[in-house]
């Protein structure tokens, strides 16, 4: 008699259901409206935004907070900011994880992270502040960390590029960071890729403004304060233990220009022409180009400035907002972990937010 085969019926694994997120969002501009917009789709069906605030004015009402204007509505009207009642709303909600998130570049807000996640809430930002802010502040956010409260950085460097994932998977499987090398601003990198001397850089930082890829006021990228910041985040994240006054910062802005009103120095801005001119012929003539890099070599020392490079540079190759990553490590040494791609840009910094947020369960 033969024997008959008999397939079982495929059983799907049951799915594991995952947890409700409360969220509060601080800072409803650039970053925080697309971040809001990324609320309204299905992968973010787990979320429960309970609060939302701009620096003046606030809301906690379950049907104002479902308004896809609700950023617009928030510049006109909503009850006073009172952070106090915003983490109420958080704790008052049914979710098993509450989340602050911090889409501002205020350094008031991320002085409160560590104190936010000690007292157990999670905390997810693209503020630079206090991770790449002096070393005290660093030293508190990872004694707080330590606790328990997670924290999510991703959007803090490179908007969202796989850049701190990358560095402390290596770091975590005993790899150690040698150097560091790139392009770590999408404003920048943006002017020194269109920058070849037909046009005056007072020019293209204008147009690079009114695309919104600077700052309002472009001191804010020129300085080279933010590059440094991100240079330090990845720095402390690798090991080393570097305070503010140990990184070299060499801004693109005149003396006589720091401290006028941001009106003021629009008006000036043609001052920025004839000494970037000059560096630009200087290069050319040597056959090479100016970007702006940021470096940390193995002894910790660490430098953000305009930098002559090679036409077979990897920094002289790249396009649009591009950043630039280059780590060598104990185990890339012949040729360095490179990662690359759009440094700049509100959806893919939200985006960044936004995994963050999900991957906390």
């Amino acid at each position: 008699m033969s024997a008959v085969l008999v397939e079982a019926p495929v059983r799907k694994s049951p799915e594991i259901a995952k947890a409700d997120i409360a969220v509060v969002l601080l800072g409803t501009g650039v970053v925080g409206g697309a971040f809001l917009k990324l609320l309204c789709t299905p992968v973010a069906k787990r979320l429960h935004l309970v609060g939302a605030a701009n620096s003046r004015k606030q809301q906690t009402d379950a049907a104002q907070l479902t308004a896809r204007d609700l950023r617009e509505r928030l510049k006109r009207e909503g009850a006073a900011r009172d952070d106090a009642a915003l983490l109420s709303a958080l704790d008052a909600h049914h979710a098993e994880l509450k989340v602050v998130i911090d889409a501002t570049a205020s350094g008031e807000l991320a002085a409160r992270h560590a104190e936010w996640l000690a007292r157990g809430y999670h905390v997810v930002t693209a503020n630079k502040s206090l991770a790449g802010g002096h070393l005290a502040g660093w030293r508190a956010l990872q004694a707080a960390r330590a606790a328990g409260g997670r924290y999510g950085d991703s959007a803090t460097v490179g908007a969202g590029l796989p850049v701190l994932s990358t560095l402390r998977r290596l770091c975590d499987c005993g790899d150690s960071l040698l150097t560091l090398e790139g392009v770590f601003s999408g404003s920048l990198s943006y002017l020194f890729n269109q920058y070849d001397g037909s046009r005056p850089f007072s020019a293209l930082l204008r147009d690079a403004r009114k695309l919104g890829y600077t700052e309002p006021d472009p001191r804010a990228d020129l300085s080279g304060e933010d590059v440094a910041r991100k240079l330090l985040i990845l720095a402390r994240n690798a090991g080393f233990a570097l305070g503010t006054d140990e990184v070299v910062v060499e801004s693109l802005v005149p003396e006589a220009l720091r401290d006028l009103s941001t009106e003021a120095f629009l008006d000036r801005l043609e001052e920025l022409d004839e000494p970037l001119a000059a560096l630009h012929e200087a290069a050319r003539a040597r056959g090479q180009v100016l970007r702006f890099l940021a470096r940390l070599n193995q002894r910790g020392r660490a430098r953000v400035g305009i930098t002559e490079v090679p036409l077979t540079h990897p920094a002289a190759r790249l396009y649009g907002t591009d950043n630039q990553f280059a780590l060598t490590t104990t185990r890339y040494h012949t040729q360095p972990l490179v990662i690359q791609g759009p440094g700049a840009g509100p959806e893919v910094t939200a985006q960044a937010l936004l995994g963050d947020v999900l991957a906390l369960g």
